[in-house]
């Protein structure tokens, strides 16, 4: 199973002072994870937009990126000052933004796409029909947009205080990992809550299907993923992030105009061995959105407030994201 980086955990009475490290303006550390979903970070980086527009604002920007898994793992690169840009779950953002007291914001969403709850098991018709023996892979158990996903939807079927039913079922892997052990059907994995383009291949094996839909679930189109940032940062490289901002805008609009490029991009960046034709079949379902105001996060933050993971109410979208999104529609 492939190893990923794991930035070391920033302690609690640490994070009042040392949360989101300002690095000099210019430099900018970006996180990023696996699927189709983040194909306005693959189009923005194949196209250097970040480069471009900071060369409009006057300065020249040196871009990293780190692939990580999980939200845990992005969290704690976050804090440590590992990287400038986080990019995970809706959950593991309310995470942070509750453990720092709002001192980290939303950026942008990554658009509206469904994730599907798989399973290779054909008499598994709901959650009802997953029993002691069974697995079910997450991106991060408990915490992920995924294992939240998973707590609403079992809430839903088996009634207020039991969101956790499941949890106790839920396994730690990366989507590939737990798209090839679902497949395989050699593992204990009998379930994954999954993403694009990961849910479409695995699908392609008639062992395995689809219980529902996150839209099902949270009734409608749902950004699941975000990127975000400290407010220490933003402040401290306020043209890195600016060029950041503008180039994560353009390849979002890019992504949503052309989604032939978009396909293309994602094989070339992923260096992934998909057929284009099949990646932009994915992007031209109608449910997949490319937007970058986030969609049912108010609904996601009230739950977890609600069943105490976090302790802050977020309220309204606009309270926990940069302004320049809040002259559009969200929720």
């Amino acid at each position: 199973m492939k190893r990923f980086f794991r930035a070391a955990t920033l302690s609690l009475a640490l994070l009042g002072t040392a949360i989101g490290s300002a690095s000099a303006e210019g430099l900018i550390r970006i996180s990023e994870q696996f699927g189709t979903l983040y194909i306005p970070f693959h189009i923005l980086r194949d196209q250097n937009l970040i480069e471009k527009h900071a060369k409009e604002l006057g300065i020249d920007v040196k871009v990293e990126w780190l692939k990580l898994s999980g939200g845990n793992a992005v969290n704690d690169a976050l804090l440590s000052g590992s990287v400038d840009i986080a990019s995970a779950g809706i959950g593991p953002f309310f995470t942070v933004w509750d453990r720092t007291k709002g001192a980290v914001k939303i950026v942008g969403a990554f658009g509206a796409t469904p994730n599907y709850l798989l399973t290779n098991k054909q008499d598994i018709k709901s959650l009802k029909d997953f029993g002691p023996n069974d697995r079910i892979a997450t991106p991060a158990a408990g915490v992920s947009v995924q294992a939240r996903t998973l707590q609403i939807a079992a809430e839903k079927e088996f009634g207020p205080g039991n969101q956790g039913k499941l949890d106790s079922l839920q396994v730690t892997l990366p989507h590939p990992d737990a798209t090839a052990a679902l497949i395989s059907g050699s593992t204990e994995i009998t379930g994954h809550l999954s993403n694009s383009p990961f849910q479409e291949q695995a699908l392609k094996d008639p062992k395995v299907h689809k219980v529902w839909s996150s839209y099902d679930v949270l009734g409608g189109p749902f950004t699941p993923t975000v990127a975000y940032t400290t407010l220490k940062w933003r402040d401290a490289n306020p043209k890195t992030y600016e060029a950041f901002f503008r180039a994560f805008k353009e390849a979002t609009e890019i992504a949503a105009k052309d989604h032939q490029l978009a396909a293309d991009t994602y094989v070339k960046i992923e260096k992934s061995k998909l057929d284009p034709a099949f990646v932009k079949q994915i992007i031209d379902n109608p449910e997949v959105r490319f937007t970058l105001v986030p969609l049912k996060s108010e609904a996601f933050g009230a739950f977890l407030f609600r069943t105490g993971a976090i302790k802050t109410d977020p309220g309204s979208w606009k309270s926990y994201t940069f302004p320049e999104l809040h002259d559009q529609a969200g929720s």
